[in-house]
This record gives C-alpha cells, sequence and structure tokens, in this order.
C-alpha cells in the first residue's frame, strides 16, 4: 500500500528539510504544524497546516493541536479492515501512511540546573507521544501498515525502501515502531524521574525547584550491545547493554572493536575496570587487570616504559590479562605487549604500523575509544528482588587535603608515591594494600577478608617478581584497624603510608608509625571496592 500523505512535526530538525523535499519530490502529501510547518514553507516545500486538514485551531497556546479524530484516525485506522475505512470515510478522515515526530527536548531542558519548574512543565510533550504511539500500534502486516519516524538517521532507509516498493517493508516498520516505544517509554521515565525528585514545596516561578537527593522513582533504560557467548561461567547466559541516556565519551560502552575474538563478559567487566583505572593518569599510563584487579599499574615517559614497568609488578598474574593505555600504541608498544597472552587491549588510538603488526595476533581483542572525562550518574548492584544504586566513586583528593599525622613528613618524592599508590589503591578490591615507588605498583594485594592477609599477599608478589619492597610508599584503601598490619607494610621495607583514617584506634596506629619511625598521611575518605 504506496505512502501517500506524510505528517511532520519535529523538535530536532536535523536532516528534515531535505527528507521532506524528497518526500514532495515523490509525490507525498505533507502536513505539518508550527514551527516545523513554517521551516518547510520557508523552504518551498508545499506543506498543509494541521489545522487546517482537522478544521480545528491550535488551541491552549499550542498545547492541543494535533489531538484531533482526523489526526488518530488517521493513524489508527486499519487498512484491512473494511468497517475501519468505511468509519473513516464517513468522517472525512484520511489515511496518514508515514508520521515523522520526535519530541520535546525534555532531557536537555532540565539538564539545565536553573531549569525552572514552568520550563520544564512545558517541555513535557504530549501529543507527540500520543502520535506516536498510535502510528506504531497500526505498524500493520505484510499488507501493510503505517510507517513512524524517531530518528533522522532512519532517512535514507525509509526513502530507499519507497523508491523500491512505494511502501515500506514489515520488518523496518517493526524496527521503527519498537525503536518508538523504546523512546516513548524512557521518555516517561526521564519525566517520572524528575518529578519524583522534586521536593513538596511549589518553586518560586523564576527560580529551579530544589530537589531530594534520589528520586522515588529511578527509570534506567539499556539497549543491547551484543550478545554474549556466556556470562561468568559457560553455564551462565549473558549480553552486554549500553546505556541509552549514558554520555559515552570516556566511557567503556562507546569502545570500537577494531580486531579479535568476540567479547565475553568477563572481557568487558574487566576492560571497564582497567579503563577506569588508566584514565585518571595525566602521565602516559598502563594498567593491567587481571579478575578485575590491577595486578600492575604505572606511568612512564611513554606508553613503551609504563608498559614495562607495570609488567614488572606481577608478570605471572598479567599472563592472560586485560591492558589499557591512556595514550596512543605504536609498533614498539605492539610489539612489546604482544610477548605474552593478552585478552584485550584498549587504547584512545593506535598508530597505523601498531594495528599492521597486532593482525597477527588475530584473537586478541582490540579495542579503540575516546579518553573522556564522562561519568556514569550513578552505580547498580543487583541484589534479590531490587537494585543497590550509589553515585560513582569519582572523588580526586589533592595533596592539599591530606594531612600529615606523624612526627616524621613524607619527602616530595615520598609524597608523590603516596599520591600515586593512593589513585590506585581505589580500584583494588577490599581490603586493598599497594606498594609503590617511582610511578609503578611494586605490589599488590586484593580481595581479602583482613587487611593483615592483604599486606602479606602484595609483598609475596613482589618478593615472587624480584621486587625489593624496601622503601616504597604503601596505601591502604581503608583505616588500619590494629597496627598489626601496617607493622608488616614497615617490617616489608615501606617507610611511607598513606590510608583514610578514622579508626578508634588511630592514635594507636599513629604511635605505631612514629615508634618505626615512618611517615603516614591520612586523607579522610575511605575507598572500599567490592
Amino acid at each position: 500500500m504506496a505512502i501517500k500523505t506524510a505528517l511532520i512535526s519535529v523538535s530536532d530538525k536535523s536532516g528534515i528539510v531535505e527528507f521532506a523535499q524528497s518526500l514532495h519530490s515523490r509525490g507525498i502529501k505533507i502536513l505539518s504544524t508550527g514551527g516545523t510547518a513554517k521551516l518547510l514553507a520557508q523552504s518551498g516545500i508545499p506543506v498543509t497546516e494541521v489545522s487546517e486538514h482537522t478544521g480545528s485551531p491550535e488551541i491552549l497556546e499550542g498545547r492541543v493541536k494535533t489531538l484531533h479524530p482526523k489526526i488518530h484516525g488517521g493513524l489508527l485506522g486499519r487498512r484491512d479492515k473494511d468497517e475501519h475505512i468505511a468509519t473513516m470515510k464517513a468522517n472525512g478522515i484520511d489515511p496518514i501512511d508515514l508520521l515523522v515526530v520526535n519530541l520535546y527536548p525534555f532531557k536537555d531542558a532540565t539538564s539545565d540546573p536553573n531549569c525552572t519548574f514552568e520550563n520544564a512543565i512545558e517541555n513535557i510533550d504530549i501529543g507527540g507521544p500520543a502520535m506516536l504511539r498510535a502510528a506504531a500500534k497500526n505498524l500493520g502486516n505484510q499488507a501493510g501498515g503505517v510507517t513512524v519516524i524517531i530518528d533522522p538517521r532512519d532517512y535514507d532507509e525509509v526513502l530507499k525502501q519507497i523508491d523500491e516498493r512505494g511502501d515500506t517493508s514489515y520488518g523496518l516498520r517493526l524496527k521503527l515502531a519498537s525503536k518508538v516505544y523504546a523512546h516513548t517509554s524512557a521518555y516517561d521515565g526521564m519525566i517520572a524521574q524528575y518529578l519524583t525528585s522534586l521536593e513538596d514545596e511549589e518553586p518560586a516561578a523564576d527560580t529551579a525547584p530544589q530537589k531530594m537527593e534520589w528520586p522515588s522513582t529511578l527509570s534506567i533504560q539499556a539497549q543491547i550491545g551484543q550478545i554474549l557467548r556466556y556470562g561468568e561461567n559457560p553455564h551462565q547466559k549473558a549480553a552486554f547493554y549500553k546505556d541509552t541516556n549514558a554520555t559515552l565519551s570516556g566511557l567503556l560502552s562507546a569502545f570500537n572493536q577494531l580486531q579479535g575474538k568476540e567479547l565475553s563478559y568477563n572481557n568487558i567487566a574487566d576492560s571497564d575496570a582497567a579503563w577506569e583505572c588508566v584514565r585518571q593518569f595525566d602521565a602516559p599510563a598502563c594498567v593491567i587487570v587481571k579478575h578485575a584487579n590491577p595486578c600492575g599499574v604505572a606511568i612512564g615517559a611513554s606508553a613503551l616504559e609504563a608498559y614495562q614497568k607495570a609488567f614488572k609488578t606481577d608478570s605471572t598474574s598479567a599472563f592472560g590479562g586485560i591492558i589499557a593505555f591512556n595514550c596512543p600504541v605504536d609498533l614498539s608498544v605492539a610489539q612489546e605487549v604482544s610477548k605474552q597472552f593478552m585478552e584485550v587491549l584498549l587504547a584512545p588510538d593506535y598508530h597505523p604500523e601498531a594495528l599492521e603488526f597486532l593482525k597477527a595476533k588475530k584473537n586478541v581483542r582490540v579495542l579503540r575509544l575516546p579518553l573522556g572525562h564522562a561519568q556514569n550518574p550513578f552505580n547498580v548492584l543487583r541484589v534479590g528482588g531490587g537494585w543497590l544504586v550509589q553515585t560513582p566513586d569519582t572523588s580526586k583528593e589533592s595533596e592539599s587535603e591530606f594531612r600529615v599525622v606523624t612526627k616524621k613528613q613524607p619527602s616530595e618524592q615520598q609524597m608523590k608515591d603516596l599520591l600515586f599508590a593512593w589513585k590506585i589503591a581505589k580500584f583494588v578490591k577490599s581490603n586493598a594494600i599497594v606498594f609503590c615507588a617511582d610511578g609503578m605498583t611494586m605490589g599488590v594485594g586484593a580481595g581479602q577478608m583482613s587487611r593483615l592477609d592483604s599486606a602479606r599477599i602484595a609483598s609475596i608478589k613482589a618478593e615472587a617478581n624480584g621486587l625489593d619492597l624496601k622503601g616504597t610508599a604503601a596505601a591502604s584503601d581503608a583505616f588500619f584497624p590494629f597496627r598489626d598490619a601496617l607493622d608488616v607494610i614497615v617490617s616489608q621495607g615501606a617507610d611511607c603510608i598513606i590510608q583514610p583514617g578514622g579508626s578508634i584506634r588511630d592514635e594507636e596506629v599513629i604511635a605505631a608509625a612514629d615508634e618505626h619511625g615512618i611517615a603516614m598521611v591520612f586523607t579522610g575518605m575511605r575507598h572500599f571496592r567490592h
């Protein structure tokens, strides 16, 4: 059933003039409203105002213009039912075969911290979602139905099919209708989340309303990225979904896979841990992750130097790990990392000769993604029957916020090492103990039930890799509940320690540090990572 009439009403006007011109050139009548109709008319495209089509003027400052039987009847009337066709004719309702609508920019409006309540409310679209849902419902069957477009990226495909068949295929209409319901669902979710975050007291007309820390309704929507071979274990099914509302720049979901096998569930989880850690450094840095924990982290004058230092930390654990860089990978780096077995390589870019060399490692998953500084607005953890939600741990404590609590003051070099160790400790599973020196991890103890065991494991790993902990800086992600872990750290060679403080036994731990003659710094902030 050929497309004869289109209704166009868009907030996002990118590409709409060209699309409308293409429809007109194919003999399709165009209905439109408000600013869209004005734009099309100014561009020389014949257009019929919706108010002229319905015989009813726009009223209530444009709040009511498309909510009319001639619009919704034209969208909802089934072309394959004689009763519908007869009813439409009896009521002077012409079919609308193609609907092009996108919604008032509610998200953009409310993202402004100064957005007033009135402005937010006026950016809630009513007629748009009603038309979209009507058209999507009437997608029809193989014999024909209504085609609905909400995304300008779909213009070309629709035109292509119109040229090929005069109509669109059921498959395309199904795809577009699904896209509509996903979008309107997310749109309603944003509105619900915004409204349920507001305080009860009515705001002044010219001020932004007061918001509660957490809305009573949380809207989460994601789109399928890829179906994975399996989950953490082969008997578990898994898929990777991408947050539809995320600002992608800098987040893992923006990756482009350049080569290699399909990513697994564990690959993606570990890649995220590596990427979040490496992108916090300004100097060329390398992070090697194994089972969600950094097993080697270093900065250097170049990516190659950073990798070589990171690899030295724990060459055994690095086998089969995830390697991430915060700077481009050149041929020398590609050659060096290829000497070991790795699952995934991540970087913001690659030199052409490096990519050519890596082709020989056809199973290695090579990911390129923008460095960026975007952060998730919140992180979630699924638990039985619910979700745990928290803001991400994005704090960046500086030296000016630290407090030296011992008689001995750290030297300038010690403070650099402490700052480096502290950055890494927040990415190591609790209880975390990290030894560092000269921009390199020297020993990492992760995920133990006691901080004492983590300290012992870090020293064991350092010894196994031929690293001397004498003169290192050590970081603990949380306070020392007793002095015993500190005693172990010092016995292994550390001469300065950084930790949050806050234990009821802080004085005992400080006294122990003074007894050992080392410097200790309190940050005042804990970094548990479970």
